[in-house]
């Protein structure tokens, strides 16, 4: 079966002006056939169980898979979705190992899935500063088999379904409930070497002001953002776009003997 552009496009615009969640389903649903699949999910990785309506949370899976799989919260450590945080782009189910390393509680989560018919899937990663990860996944019943030639033209049809889905719930993002309370220069330099792995005298010393100083930067900080450890600042500040994954890690520095 050969793709049909033509039709493609047209589903994929009838996704993207759907002014229902009902619209939506349906536009998305013949997408999802359009591209040679059988099923969808369109999901920012939280638990929608605490996030409401400000999460993407959209699918056609099997009612009792997606029943088991919404009480037990397994969106939040699915290795689908912690594949996605660290892949370049789509990749099909079978390269998973690929990108994280497979625990036993993982496998046993992708056998349930196959045991209600979910064969293989596509998964695009969807990935803006600022927001929570999230994902557009297409997937196959069980037993057909993913054929290659269509995983391009998915992977392009589902970051427009993402959007589409982003702009139906009326939020342009779903935004982590501590954005937006912006660090003083002085907070960000502190905890930019705690991250480095400076102790707090270290970091005294090199920025030249006291020990006690620094404390307080970091504690006005953990305060600015709601917790009440300073580990806790890591994720929401490289979510935000406060600090940069090679910022951190990919600083190097002699100092102390470190």
């Amino acid at each position: 079966m050969e793709p049909d552009y033509f039709l493609l496009q047209q589903l994929t615009r009838q996704v993207q002006d759907a002014a229902t969640l009902e619209d939506y389903r349906e536009a998305m649903a013949a997408l999802t056939q359009g591209l040679n699949f059988d099923y969808f999910a369109l999901t920012h990785h939280v638990d929608p169980r605490s996030a409401g309506e400000e999460a993407v949370h959209l699918h056609n899976y099997p009612a009792q898979w997606a029943d088991y799989y919404a009480r037990h919260a397994l969106g939040i450590c699915d290795p689908i979705h912690r594949a996605s945080h660290v892949a370049p782009g789509g990749f099909p189910w079978a390269r998973i190992g690929d990108y994280i390393d497979l625990t036993a509680r993982d496998r046993h989560m992708l056998r349930l899935g196959a045991s209600q018919g979910i064969g293989d899937g596509f998964t695009i990663p969807i990935r803006i500063e600022g927001e929570m990860p999230g994902s557009c996944t297409f997937a196959m019943r069980s037993g057909r088999p993913l054929d290659s030639a269509w995983l391009a033209l998915a992977e392009i049809a589902g970051r427009f379904a993402f959007d589409g889905a982003r702009r139906l719930i009326g939020r342009q993002a779903l935004r982590l409930p501590m954005l937006g309370r912006i660090l003083t220069r002085r907070q960000r330099d502190c905890l930019l070497w705690a991250f480095r792995g400076k102790s707090d005298w270290e970091i005294s010393q090199i920025l030249k002001v006291t020990e006690g100083t620094v404390k307080r930067h970091i504690l006005n900080a953990c305060a600015r953002y709601r917790v009440n450890k300073r580990i806790m600042l890591l994720a929401p500040t490289l979510l935000d776009g406060t600090f940069s994954i090679t910022e951190i890690y990919g600083y190097r520095d002699t100092s102390f003997g470190t």
